[in-house]
């Protein structure tokens, strides 16, 4: 789970440029970031407004299953 200070600074970062806050917080290859770089692309506001939603609503943890962040040495 991410710390306020990390929601915060993808939130500005995504009021900056959208689909860079959703990259850091989705990564490159996911719905949530191909999304928001067509609403970007037809326009700021929409990408703004969806980016925000994306990073501050949806949980990525939710769509994976407990078994993919952990790593095995």
């Amino acid at each position: 789970m991410a710390t306020r200070c990390e929601i915060f600074c993808e939130v500005l970062i995504a009021i900056l440029l959208p689909p860079l806050g959703v990259f850091f917080r989705h990564g490159c290859c996911s719905i949530e970031f191909c999304i928001c770089l067509l609403l970007t692309i037809l326009g700021y506001i929409p990408g703004i407004i969806y980016a925000i939603y994306a990073i501050v609503v949806v949980d990525r943890d939710w769509y994976r299953g407990d078994d993919t962040y952990y790593a095995v040495a």
